[in-house]
This record gives C-alpha cells, sequence and structure tokens, in this order.
C-alpha cells in the first residue's frame, strides 16, 4: 500500500494566516451602514410613515357622533321618598267596661258614619232603660188625669158661676133668700179654687213627665254607651278584640282611617324643596305597584324640617285610592314643579366646567364639531339637565363625547336620543 504526503510546500497559503479585522474608516471617509442596521431603519421609517397616515386619515375622516336635540312639554320634577298614611286616623274604643258579644266589623271593611261596630254585654242598663220607660209611661198618665181634673173642675166652675149668678138675681126680686144667693156664691168660689188646684197638679205631673223622660234618655244614653259606631266613613285598619274579650275603658277595638284623606309622607331633599306648591300635581309609585303611577296632589308641606336628614316633610294626597292599598307602605312620589316649553336633555357626562347651572358641551352643527357655553334648568330626576340656552338653531348636542375631539373636525351624526 503505498501513503502519499503533501509536502509542507504546497499547503494553503490561507491556512494559518491570522484572521482580517476592518480598520476603522479614516476620518471623513464614508463607511456604508451593515445590512441589519439597513433593515432595522427601513422598519422605523415605515412605522414612522403609518402613524403619520394613521394621524392624517384620522384628522381627515369624519368622526361618528350620536346627539340630542331640542324636545318639547318636558315635564320639571321633584322626587321623594316616603310611606302611604292617612291625616285622618282613630283608635276607637268603649268608655265603659264590658264583655264584648257582638262584633260587626272586621280589618277591610268601608263603613259608614254612625255604623255599629261592636256591643258589650249591657243587659243590667237595659233593664234600667226599661224602668225609665215605665217611669215615663206613668207620669204621662198622671198628667191626663191631670187634664181630665182641670176640665172636669172647669165644668164645675162654669155650673157654680151660673146658680149663683141666678140665685143673686132672684134675690134682688125677693123670690130667693140672701142665704141662697150667697151659699151659692161660696160654691162658685170653691169651684174656682178646685179649678186653680188642679192646674197646679197638672204642672206637677207634666214636671214628673219631664223627669221621667230625662230619666229615660240618660238610661238610653248609657245603653248607647255599650255601642261601638263609627265616627266618620272609613275604612277598618285593624280589630284588635275578639268575642268575649272584656275591654276597659279606652281601650282600642279598631283602627280606623278615613280613606279620603289617604295620602303619601314624602321626604324631599332640602335643596329642591323651594320648587314646591301646595296643589301640585304629583305621581305615586307604591313599591308594591312599581308599573302602576297613581295620580295625586301637594296637599300639605309641613313647616317643621327634618334636621337631621336635611329633608322637607310633604304629604301628596292620594286622588284615585286602589282598593288593596296599605298603610306604612313605601312609596315614591314625582311632583310636578314646572313644564318646559322646549330644551334639550343630555347627561352630565356630556358637559365639562359645570358650575353655577353652566357648563361647555360639545355640538355637532353644519357637519363640524363645535362647542358651546351653554345654560341649564334644574336637573330632571333621571339626572339628565336640560339645556335653557346657549345653543344656535339646528344645533345637536354630542351625548358621548370621546377623547381628541377638535373644533371643526368633521362629523357624522349617527342617531340622536329618543324623547
Amino acid at each position: 500500500m503505498t501513503i502519499s504526503v503533501w509536502p509542507l510546500q504546497n499547503q494553503h497559503p490561507l491556512a494559518d494566516a491570522p484572521p482580517q479585522i476592518d480598520a476603522p474608516p479614516a476620518r471623513g471617509q464614508f463607511r456604508p451602514p451593515s445590512r441589519r442596521t439597513a433593515l432595522v431603519l427601513t422598519l422605523i421609517l415605515l412605522a414612522l410613515a403609518g402613524a403619520v397616515f394613521l394621524a392624517w386619515s384620522r384628522f381627515m375622516r369624519p368622526v361618528e357622533v350620536r346627539t340630542a336635540t331640542a324636545q318639547s312639554d318636558i315635564r320639571e320634577q321633584v322626587f321623594g321618598l316616603g310611606t302611604v298614611g292617612a291625616r285622618v286616623a282613630s283608635n276607637v274604643g268603649f268608655k265603659v267596661a264590658g264583655v264584648l258579644v257582638d262584633l260587626t266589623a272586621d280589618h277591610g271593611d268601608l263603613v259608614r258614619s254612625g255604623a255599629v261596630l261592636a256591643r258589650l254585654n249591657a243587659r243590667d242598663v237595659e233593664a234600667q232603660t226599661a224602668i225609665a220607660g215605665a217611669g215615663v209611661s206613668l207620669a204621662e198618665a198622671n198628667v191626663g188625669k191631670a187634664k181630665a181634673d182641670i176640665e172636669s173642675a172647669q165644668a164645675n166652675l162654669t155650673n157654680t158661676q151660673s146658680v149663683s149668678a141666678r140665685r143673686a138675681e132672684l134675690a134682688r126680686s125677693g123670690y130667693a133668700s140672701k142665704e141662697e144667693a150667697q151659699n151659692t156664691d161660696a160654691a162658685m168660689r170653691v169651684a174656682r179654687a178646685n179649678l186653680d188646684v188642679k192646674g197646679s197638679e197638672l204642672g206637677v205631673a207634666n214636671a214628673a213627665l219631664a223627669a221621667a223622660k230625662a230619666q229615660a234618655a240618660f238610661a238610653e244614653a248609657t245603653v248607647d254607651i255599650y255601642t261601638l259606631r263609627a265616627p266618620y266613613d272609613a275604612l277598618v285598619v285593624a280589630r284588635k278584640l275578639d268575642l268575649g274579650s272584656m275591654p276597659v275603658p279606652g281601650q282600642a277595638v279598631f283602627s280606623l282611617v278615613d280613606p279620603q284623606t289617604i295620602w303619601v309622607l314624602g321626604y324631599v331633599d332640602e335643596r329642591l324643596a323651594g320648587r314646591l306648591q301646595l296643589g301640585q300635581r304629583a305621581e305615586i309609585v307604591l313599591r308594591s305597584r312599581p308599573g302602576e303611577r297613581q295620580p295625586g296632589r301637594v296637599a300639605r308641606i309641613e313647616i317643621q324640617s327634618d334636621a337631621v336628614n336635611e329633608e322637607r316633610l310633604v304629604e301628596v294626597a292620594v286622588e284615585d285610592i286602589p282598593k288593596d292599598i296599605h298603610l306604612a307602605e313605601q312609596a315614591e312620589v314625582f311632583i310636578v314643579t314646572g313644564v318646559l316649553p322646549s330644551a334639550v336633555l343630555v347627561p352630565q357626562t356630556a358637559v365639562s366646567g359645570l358650575a353655577d347651572q353652566e357648563g361647555t358641551v360639545w355640538t355637532a352643527e353644519q357637519g363640524k364639531l363645535a362647542q358651546r357655553r351653554v345654560s341649564f334648568g334644574p336637573a330632571l330626576v333621571d339626572g339628565r339637565l336640560p339645556i335653557v340656552a346657549g345653543l344656535p338653531d339646528g344645533a345637536g348636542v354630542v351625548l358621548a363625547p370621546q377623547a381628541g375631539l377638535r373644533i371643526g373636525q368633521a362629523a357624522t351624526v349617527t342617531g340622536a336620543a329618543a324623547p
């Protein structure tokens, strides 16, 4: 086998040569960038160009905005939270003690004035009433007897007067003695005195009749206090006792309210209370009927406010009272304090620099954005602000201003707020 060996003099000339290092360029000499540096610079330039293009396109492209326009007949309202109550409310009971033997009403009943609600056992006073009635009958009989006695005495007096007159005439003519004339004259005077006595007896009988009637009336009144009656047309709120109970004098048996005086006692923030007046229309929303609004009106504004909560108490009368209304139920009241003929309603988030009922809003006018300093009326119950001055005709107020808006920027209105 033959092995070939390269001679040293035939080795590649660069095999043992040291690596070549580029020398720095001389001062003032241009050195071309490397491919990596060029690539990075190219990317940076592209990014800058893209950013400039986006900014330019955004500046030139119309911004889309949603605006609010003027509405008419806007109700200004004040909100209050309260409870259902009644101006006329009573706890009724007996003036005497006894046992309940009859109950003719229950909670939820509508009763008329004077209607019987309950009765106590009154057999003893009823017996006294019967005795008093018998006394009246006896006194009436005595009066009748006295009147008859007077008639009899009057007839006797008339007869004796005639006899006495004839005897006196006969005595003057000599046909009768003077003694007979004197006797008939004395009989006449006796008859007159008897008539006077009978008249006095009639007076006594009449007095006795009056006393008997008074005693009977007292007995009847005593019996009547054992009967409990409704003091007015009322709604029975509660029945507090059952049959067989023994109420003490003054203990409540029923709780009543006058249904015509049912109202909502509402609490209104003092900052809004200055707009309240008697007779203003209102709407009432019961907690049990959240989807219904009952008509009402402001019936009374309390002089004394709630100093702790800084609220004013307002009574709102319910005009159309529901049949199943419940006292002490929570309710909301919306009191109409005025009506704006026309205004633009905007949320507070659409306003900047809000102070003293003034603020700045963005508007869309003839396809371009603008800013206007406007004046507001009192805030509505939903928090929206009514613009009452400062808007040119045809301007729409931007409801949700976005960052980066500029005065004079083109704008496209995509929709308007619903009334």
